[in-house]
């Protein structure tokens, strides 16, 4: 004898009531979710294949798995479902199904709600759980991705100057420690912008500003994608051009450069002129500090700037009495 339909609907929602030849007389309503044609007819065995303990293929040997846990899988799919088999005492039996570890996949293909469980079901609380725990996840990686692009923000922000968006001082110190650490072959070339200081006082910062991101814009054009290019004062730049020490090719930039810079810059209705004077040092891979390679270049520096500036001059050893920098008209 079994319970009135409304009754097992609700507390069993998978359930199918056979008759003693196998028929399903009566199915849950989630059962009903699983098949594409009507249950109640039809033969449990030809809807559900039971392969676990063993193949059941008759009414009576599904009946002699009563109290075992069996393994089932809807026909034609490769959805696999969990079951029991209860005999009524009449020949039939009351089996009743469960998704077990595919209950997630079974919600996503069957669009299954928490009305389609039993309210005792700990499937639906898994369910909630393993949701809350996607989320979870999902909101940790976000934050990660986050906190990782602030990260790297901040990190090119304290290696960035702010108004040219050149490299800084920082910057510099940390390239050339590496290439020194490296002995790798390198050049470096420090620039001071002549006549800088006129713009400032006759047209205002803002004119200023405007032909330091000039300035710094021709330097970026004139130097390759590996060189380094660093703001590292008011009017100052350091470039660093590593594996190149030709004196010529270097010399060939400095020129190039002193003539770029020198070209006329508009801000509103004035005309900026300024030069650059220019020092050279190479380094052939042997053991300096950054700190003397850039010593080195500001010898050069003023060197060009005490020749009458607007040139370049080569950081070169000598008597200590003597300029260490040779200058070099354009």
């Amino acid at each position: 004898m079994t319970l009135p339909e409304e009754a097992m609907h609700a507390l069993l929602p998978m359930h199918a009531v056979l008759s003693p030849l196998g028929c399903i007389r009566q199915a849950g309503p989630t059962l009903h979710k699983l098949s594409d044609t009507p249950l109640e007819g039809a033969c449990f065995l030809e809807q559900f294949e039971v392969y676990r303990p063993r193949l059941i293929r008759s009414m009576a040997a599904l009946l002699e798995a009563q109290g075992r846990k069996l393994s089932l899988r809807v026909r034609g799919t490769d959805m696999e479902l969990k079951g029991t088999v209860v005999g009524t005492g009449d020949g039939g039996a009351v089996v009743n199904l469960s998704f077990g570890i595919a209950v997630v996949d079974a919600v996503r293909r069957y669009r299954l709600t928490s009305t389609d469980f039993a309210s005792t079901d700990l499937s639906i609380e898994m369910l909630w759980l393993m949701e809350a725990k996607a989320l979870a996840i999902n909101a940790s990686r976000s934050l990660n991705t986050r906190l990782q692009d602030a990260m790297i923000l901040a990190e090119e922000r304290a290696f960035t100057d702010t108004l040219t968006g050149l490299k800084n001082r920082r910057a510099l110190d940390g390239h050339l420690d590496k290439l020194i650490r490296q002995r790798q072959a390198f050049s470096l070339m420090h620039l001071d912008l002549d006549l800088f200081k006129q713009v400032n006082d006759t047209h205002g910062h803002a004119a200023g500003d405007h032909v330091l991101r000039q300035a710094a814009r021709v330097m970026l054009e004139e130097t390759r994608k590996d060189d380094l290019v660093a703001r590292v004062g008011g009017d100052e730049f350091i470039i660093v051009f590593a594996n190149l020490t030709s004196p010529a090719r270097l010399a060939e930039l400095a020129v190039h450069l002193i003539k770029r810079i020198e070209e006329p810059v508009t801000y509103d209705d004035a005309v900026c002129r300024i030069s650059a004077s220019i020092g050279i040092t190479i380094c052939m891979g042997e053991e300096v500090t950054p700190a003397s390679v850039v010593e080195r270049a500001d010898e050069a520096l003023y060197a060009s700037k005490r020749a009458g500036r607007a040139r370049y001059s080569f950081y070169a050893e000598g008597d200590p009495e003597v300029p260490k920098a040779i200058g070099e008209k354009k």
